[in-house]
């Protein structure tokens, strides 16, 4: 199956930490390089499934399970990382080689399949989404996603929609400490609603908070300071990589204000679009992500291509890469940018 793909990215990163040295970038080097340059000349492809395919799949709970198994891959991949660096007496480059590697992993294998887990309905998969979010040190955007970012994407109101003629490094700083700063406004509402307290056991943000905290005092019990700077820095490199998708996922494009001042209902033409088929299989049709803004319920494996959505030039592996240099970024994505939303 296609999707087995998506552990690529663990696996390569995985054998080049083993080996060390320059392998140590190999997660790296993987996504942003021999990823994109594959892109580049691989084939669109923009068909859709039938109802009955769409049937089947949903029914197929292979999908489900290569989503599960992620959990154990991510955290394989983090105790891996944190043992040859507290065993092995390690160069600079190599331990920036495992942070960089390692956050790649969180990123991919992590916060994404995390993102497709938080909006299953099955309590069991929630839970599991919440703990793939725990070693990029951002379970919070469990909650602000489903009830901030879905709910005001595309308009000014949503720290994750990168602005027209934003820059990449000026939108990190505003969806971190935005998505962050409205995480807490949204359970302070839900709290309010459900009449409950701060300490709630149904407090997400309070408990979300102890669970940091308590996974970064494990980390430093067991792989001492070496350990715990890799998986701080990791995770930061994770939650990074996300926010680069987010920031790709939605530039410079707007929702309409309506005379009843009110903004127009979410449609595929406010997310970018990509037909790309690796990054579509590394990231678990994430690329598609023009029919899960439209229909968020929608599983991963039956998210459709529309015409009407805003296409990306290049996949998102690629675009993420070109993301890095805002000159080069603005010169090929500006022009592609609705006039109306402009």
């Amino acid at each position: 199956m296609k999707y087995l793909w998506a552990y690529s990215v663990p696996i390569i990163g995985m054998l080049g930490i083993h080996y060390q040295g320059f392998w140590c970038w190999s997660a790296m080097i993987y996504a942003f390089v021999m990823i994109p340059i594959a892109e580049i000349v691989m084939p669109l492809n923009t068909d859709n499934y039938s109802e009955e395919e769409i049937e089947s799949r949903l029914k197929n709970k292979f999908f489900d399970f290569l989503l599960y198994l992620n959990v154990p891959i991510v955290y394989g991949s983090l105790l891996y990382s944190l043992y040859i660096v507290t065993h092995n007496n390690l160069s600079y480059v190599e331990i920036a080689g495992i942070i960089f590697s390692l956050g790649v992993i969180l990123g991919a294998n992590g916060i994404n399949v995390a993102h497709e887990l938080g909006h299953r309905k099955m309590m069991f998969e929630k839970i599991l989404g919440k703990t793939l979010l725990i070693p990029s040190h951002y379970t919070h955007f469990f909650i602000e996603h489903n009830h901030g970012h879905h709910l005001h994407v595309s308009t000014p109101n949503d720290p994750s929609t990168a602005k027209y003629n934003q820059t990449l490094y000026a939108f990190w700083w505003q969806t971190v400490t935005g998505t962050y700063k409205e995480a807490w406004k949204i359970q302070n509402r839900l709290n309010e609603m459900e009449k409950q307290t701060f300490y709630s056991i149904k407090s997400d943000m309070f408990w979300f908070t102890i669970i940091q905290i308590s996974y970064m005092i494990l980390i430093y019990n067991f792989f001492g300071i070496n350990g715990t700077i890799v998986a701080l820095f990791a995770g930061i490199v994770g939650f990074l990589v996300l926010e680069t998708v987010n920031y790709i996922e939605h530039y410079g494009l707007k929702r309409n204000l309506l005379p009843s001042g009110r903004f127009e209902r979410v449609s595929e033409k406010h997310s970018w679009n990509s037909n790309h088929v690796l990054g579509r299989i590394v990231l678990y049709e994430l690329t598609h992500h023009s029919d899960h803004h439209y229909k968020s319920q929608k599983e991963y494996q039956i998210l459709e291509y529309h015409d009407i959505s805003p296409q990306m030039p290049y996949g998102y592996p690629t675009s993420m890469v070109m993301s890095f240099i805002p000159p080069l970024w603005f010169a090929i994505m500006n022009k592609r940018v609705p006039v109306d939303m402009k």
